[in-house]
């Protein structure tokens, strides 16, 4: 995955009004409650990318 791909999933995968991820309604038709899998997947491999990031520069 690049940064690119797992910033499209986090700018898609966002809470609705109703407190569902609007994303999995959007793209699968499905009512999954936020954050979904794929919300939570994204924001923990982006912390990671920069956390790396971060490290790599200190050393």
């Amino acid at each position: 995955m690049t940064e690119d791909q797992v910033g499209q999933i986090l700018s898609v995968h966002l809470p609705g009004v109703d407190g569902l991820c609007a994303g999995c309604r959007w793209w699968w038709a499905r009512l999954s409650p936020y954050p979904c899998y794929q919300a939570e997947w994204a924001a923990r491999w982006h912390a990671r990318s920069v956390t790396r990031r971060f490290l790599d520069g200190l050393l």
